[in-house]
């Protein structure tokens, strides 16, 4: 007798089973049925959301078993492991299984959130792997330690004269480093100090992304939505040098640029002036300045720079010192943002745990769907509600969302 995936594979099942099948809800072993709704939320356009709602909730011990089993079909480990299914529960289970390709360790690898990557970075196959270890540094969320940790463990499979000049992380990082900052011996230690920026994080930035950096190094400023018109409604004078300008505040900017001038002229520019000379002084710098000025800036440019197409200048605004929960709460709202922006939001614990921050990215059509689903679970009654009737976000994530709050309803007798 052929197993139940097998006829619905061959498409000789019924659309009631299918549906049934879709809900989880056959009477086959659970392995099978797990091999069966990865097929449908794969394979499937009509029961591939049912499917995916279903597995987003499968019982976890099954779930652990699955993954930690040699045997287990590869369509399954591939859909446990990939980033937007992952449960962090599993991640240790399925690091240890050897039927776990390479490529699929790799994907998540350079998307892991932060509190995967301690388990990732100590993990023996991992450290094994020479394309995993690649894909890890490539991860924002590495720490300097564990960007430098990652980096090492990489230069030990490459012979010394052979990788020095071209795949060693350190050597290249910093000679662009150097090459394109005379602008960090002009301004740097003083306004950066006294902002509370320290130069070591911006140096750690630009060495984890220097492969992006130099793909990208042509990219003008580009926000998403349009901001450009702008650019032309303050004709504020700026130096020639910017990069070196532009990367200190405001007021060092003008004093440095025209003494005469900046006691007056600077400290009283109205909101819209001050955005349009923010604008003008972002559109002039290159990836480097972008990315120096999103980690050192004001509020103002901040809020200029997470919208920057490019997306390893528009994630340094994340990684600002001085980035507030306020500012992050509103970005969490944006539809002009990368969904980068709003993914690396979500994997930051700082910034999740807020609770306004985490309804807004549940509530903005804009978040990854993957990323929605993995939130939804954490909202109130009353946002659950809210988040039902939302037309904007994907029939999934509202699906879900009712799924949860009449669950909550019942929960509290509600009913």
């Amino acid at each position: 007798m052929p197993r139940m995936i097998d006829v619905i594979r061959s498409s000789g099942a019924n659309s009631n089973v299918m549906q049934t099948a879709a809900r989880g809800a056959l009477s086959v072993p659970p392995h099978e049925m797990l091999e069966i709704l990865v097929y449908l939320a794969t394979q499937t356009k009509i029961f591939a959301e049912r499917a995916r709602l279903t597995l987003a909730g499968w019982d976890e011990t099954s779930s652990r078993k699955a993954a930690a089993d040699p045997r287990t079909p590869k369509e399954v480990l591939a859909y446990l492991v990939a980033p937007g299914n992952l449960r962090p529960t599993l991640l240790p289970a399925l690091l240890e299984n050897p039927s776990v390709s390479e490529n699929s360790l790799a994907e998540l690898a350079a998307a892991a959130s932060r509190y995967m990557l301690e388990t990732l970075v100590k993990s023996p196959r991992i450290n094994q792997s020479r394309t995993i270890l690649s894909a890890l540094s490539s991860n924002a969320n590495l720490n300097p330690t564990q960007s430098a940790a990652v980096a090492e463990k990489l230069g030990s499979f490459e012979p010394p004269a052979a990788s020095e000049p071209q795949s060693a992380p350190a050597p290249p990082v910093s000679a662009p480093a150097e090459r394109a900052e005379p602008e960090v011996p002009n301004q740097a230690a003083t306004p950066e100090t006294a902002d509370g920026v320290p130069e070591e994080v911006v140096t750690a930035y630009l060495a984890e992304h220097a492969t992006e950096i130099s793909a990208d190094a042509s990219k003008p400023f580009q926000p998403i939505g349009g901001a450009q018109e702008d650019l032309t409604s303050s004709p504020t004078p700026h130096p020639e040098p910017v990069p070196a300008e532009a990367v200190a505040s405001s007021t060092a900017n003008s004093a440095a640029a025209a003494p005469r001038r900046a006691p007056t002229k600077k400290v009283y520019l109205s909101a819209e002036e001050q955005r349009g000379s923010a604008l003008q002084k972002i559109s002039k710098l290159d990836i480097k300045g972008r990315i120096q000025l999103a980690m050192k800036g004001n509020k103002e440019e901040r809020s200029l720079l997470i919208r920057d197409g490019t997306k390893v200048v528009a994630l340094a605004v994340l990684e600002s010192p001085k980035i507030t929960d306020g500012e992050v709460e509103k970005f969490a709202t944006q539809k002009n943002v990368l969904e980068a922006v709003l993914r690396g939001i979500s994997m930051k614990r700082r910034f999740i745990k807020q609770y306004a921050i985490l309804r807004n990215l549940t509530s903005n059509p804009r978040t990854p769907i993957d990323v929605s689903l993995g939130l939804i679970k954490n909202l109130l009654i009353q946002d659950l509600r809210n988040l039902t009737g939302n037309k904007e976000v994907s029939d999934t994530v509202r699906k879900l969302a009712t799924r949860m709050f009449r669950q909550k309803l019942e929960v509290n007798g509600k009913e």
